[in-house]
């Protein structure tokens, strides 16, 4: 990338110069973009914008990959549309803000929540609402006000094990943590038990993973991203409309107005090379399709399987990587239509620690406009539970499990159920304990041929959705290049902590250590 520009805030990394279309009469590059989730659709983006000849692979019938929905039916006939339940679409998520931007350049199809409570087994709620947005005044301000975290915890913290958490550096920070699990580290770190549940479980079970099978280097990144290296603090806003609607249908209309090809429910079964030193990509319903370069945004599991039936993509090393790719635990949405309100105090989102296997609770008719329309038409209510990193492999037990705890938090939902949905699925990628160093990147060894997707190795803070957003634009940037066409910019919260104080004595923590090591060693 080219160097950042920024104001301590946000940084930019500017796109490589370049030509903004191929010239006149130049054969114009032909790509393959397999995935039409946020990373395939940024990507297909990116270089559909510089001219570049696109054609676009989604197996499902939709676009938008884990944030996609397609159209279901109540019991009683009404058709509705489900989704993967709820995702927060954070202010410092500049790069798929920017996606977005394209066909919403005041991102008013989005709606703000401005709070995330979070609420404990014994009912404590912490809140988000009204802290500070700069650091370290956020954290401060959070610690101090929260019922679950004294200040006799904070000055009980293990000062010197907790820098990491405060002075990140990225890439740095995974090659310090990443052999430590996410909740030994909160531990070591002498972290309160009561506040480890509220403050950063709830974040780790977001990346689908129980923090005992999360790495503490993506902890640290995600605690950086939220709350120490941004000022946008955690509020977010939601798609005011089902993801179709709000997000996806617009931006397959731009797409297609730059003569992108997007074929839905066409799965790729392989792809191989031909004689010219293009690709030949084989849908496994219709004719094959040459290429001159390909983008992999598949999901992990999707693209373990296509490079295990490509035996032309990459060489031995890249290819034991990406099958080395884990997936996190299995995960339930259950969507329910209830036939009365539910308490106007309650928020529209609601996280939970400690009170497993439930892991939110979201008021659907609060912020989206279909589930709003069908709560006034018929006086109930449209409520959605979520329960990340399952333990069990038996979604009816689950269901009924988060159904029963949604009724003692909110007992006005023990009401007569109208419609009922649930999805059961594992096909998250799991960033557990060493997995860094042999993550796959955006480029591939083969300058035709690039990755991305959330499973995808950044070196920025970045994380879910921004990760895949990001890793479209850098996977586009290294396609464009080789074309002599403009790059994008891409922009993310600093690379590490604002505050130089931290810095300087988490780096001299370091070299501390590394000296003690060097000198066992010897010894």
């Amino acid at each position: 990338m080219s160097p950042p520009s920024g104001n301590g805030r946000r940084v930019t990394y500017p796109g490589h110069p370049g030509a903004p279309r191929p010239e006149s009469g130049a054969r114009v590059p032909e790509t393959a973009v397999i995935g039409a989730g946020i990373a395939g659709l940024t990507a297909a983006t990116a270089l559909a914008e510089r001219g570049v000849s696109v054609t676009l692979f989604e197996r499902e019938s939709y676009l938008g990959g884990r944030v996609g929905a397609w159209p279901a039916r109540l019991r009683d006939g009404t058709q509705v549309t489900m989704s993967r339940g709820f995702h927060a679409f954070f202010r410092q998520y500049y790069n798929l803000r920017a996606l977005l931007r394209r066909t919403d350049p005041g991102l008013e199809r989005l709606v703000a929540l401005e709070d995330y409570p979070l609420r404990d087994a014994r009912g404590l709620i912490d809140t988000f609402a009204g802290l500070p947005k700069a650091p370290p005044l956020n954290a401060l301000a959070f610690a101090l006000r929260s019922p679950t975290f004294s200040v006799r915890d904070l000055l009980r913290l293990r000062a010197a094990k907790a820098l990491p958490l405060a002075a990140v550096s990225v890439p740095d920070i995974y090659h310090e943590l990443d052999h430590v699990d996410a909740a030994s580290y909160l531990k070591s770190i002498n972290f309160p038990a009561a506040a480890r549940h509220l403050a950063f479980e709830v974040f780790s079970r977001s990346f689908f993973a129980d923090p005992a099978d999360l790495s503490a280097a993506e902890l640290a990144t995600m605690f950086h991203l939220y709350f120490l290296g941004s000022s946008e603090g955690l509020v977010f806003d939601v798609p005011s409309a089902p993801f179709p609607d709000a997000l996806w249908n617009p931006l397959s209309a731009y797409l297609t107005a730059r003569g992108t090809d997007i074929r839905i429910a066409t799965a790729v079964a392989t792809v191989g090379r031909d004689r010219s030193g293009g690709y030949v990509i084989h849908p496994e319903d219709g004719r094959p399709l040459r290429a001159d370069a390909v983008v992999l945004a598949l999901d992990t599991g999707g693209l373990r399987q296509l490079v295990e039936r490509s035996p032309d993509l990459g060489d031995a090393r890249w290819r034991d990587d990406v099958a080395a790719l884990r997936v996190a635990p299995p995960f339930l949405v259950r969507r329910l239509w209830l036939d009365r309100p539910v308490s106007p105090a309650r928020p529209a989102f609601l996280g939970t620690g400690g009170l497993s296997p439930l892991d939110n609770i979201s008021v659907l008719d609060r912020y989206e406009r279909d589930a709003a329309e069908w709560a006034a038409r018929t006086g109930g209510s449209v409520v959605e539970l979520h329960a990340y990193a399952a333990k069990t492999g038996d979604p009816a037990w689950l269901s009924e499990r988060v159904a029963g705890l949604l009724r003692e938090i909110y007992p006005e939902t023990a009401a007569g159920v109208v419609g009922d949905i649930a999805v059961w699925r594992q096909d998250c990628p799991l960033f557990g304990l060493g997995g860094f160093a042999r993550r796959p990147r955006v480029t591939t060894g083969d300058p035709n041929v690039v990755l991305a997707g959330d499973c995808v190795r950044v070196d920025l803070p970045v994380a879910l959705m921004e990760r895949a957003a990001t890793s479209g634009f850098l996977a586009a940037n290294q396609l464009l290049r080789t074309w002599d066409l403009a790059g994008h910019a891409i922009s993310s919260v600093p690379n590490h902590g604002r505050l130089a104080p931290l810095r300087w004595l988490a780096a001299g923590h370091r070299r501390a250590r590394r000296w003690r090591s060097a000198k066992r060693r010897s010894a």
